[in-house]
């Protein structure tokens, strides 16, 4: 026959409250820490954790060649009411254009910039950037910096965002300057100087 266990009221209320406490602890450290399970189990793999975080600077000249029998730019879309826009809204062209350690065009060729821009305002010329800068050259060929950002192309300097990258930049994150070191009204042909500065690992 089971009998019955008794506990006295004094017991029971001890007993609630180590209860009650308990739950309260284990409630605040799962909120304070709610992956840290995860993280553990996340070492290796070769994603840059673990590895200190660099800080490097990156300087050279893009060059926009939108003519000629060979252009690095061509436009791929257009609005209908692109060719009546001042500052042809709705235009969006590919790049594969050269980036070279000096302006001129016969400097050396460090890497190149492919990705898409669109002229993405109505109100003045300012276009979206999406761009990797795929660099072919010392000890960063076969690494890239991934910049998105708006480029309003007639102010002195413009600042895109660097959002990743890949190789020696890998999580790479920071900012680009673009300065016009020169540009053709006519033909739109530029030469864009431009200064990165990216932290990674």
């Amino acid at each position: 026959m089971a009998k019955l266990l008794f506990i006295s009221p004094h017991t029971l209320k001890a007993l609630l409250l180590f209860i009650t406490i308990s739950t309260t602890t284990t409630t605040i450290l799962a909120l304070k820490h709610p992956h840290d399970h995860k993280l553990r189990h996340r070492g290796g793999g070769g994603g840059g954790h673990g590895r200190p975080e660099k800080f490097t600077h990156l300087h050279f000249f893009w060059h926009d060649i939108l003519t000629g029998r060979d252009p690095t730019a061509v436009s791929v879309a257009r609005a209908a009411s692109t060719n009546a826009s001042a500052t042809f809204f709705g235009v969006v062209n590919v790049i594969d254009d050269p980036l070279t350690a000096g302006p001129a065009m016969a400097s050396k060729l460090v890497g190149r910039a492919q990705g898409l821009y669109a002229s993405a305002s109505k109100e003045g010329v300012a276009l979206m950037m999406a761009m990797n800068f795929a660099f072919t050259e010392g000890e960063y060929n076969g690494s890239t910096v991934a910049v998105l950002g708006q480029n309003a192309a007639f102010s002195d300097v413009r600042e895109m965002a660097v959002v990743g990258g890949s190789g020696a930049f890998r999580l790479a994150r920071g900012y680009v300057q673009a300065r016009t070191h020169s540009l053709d009204v006519k033909t739109g042909n530029a030469v864009v100087e431009y200064d990165v500065f990216v932290w990674h690992h």
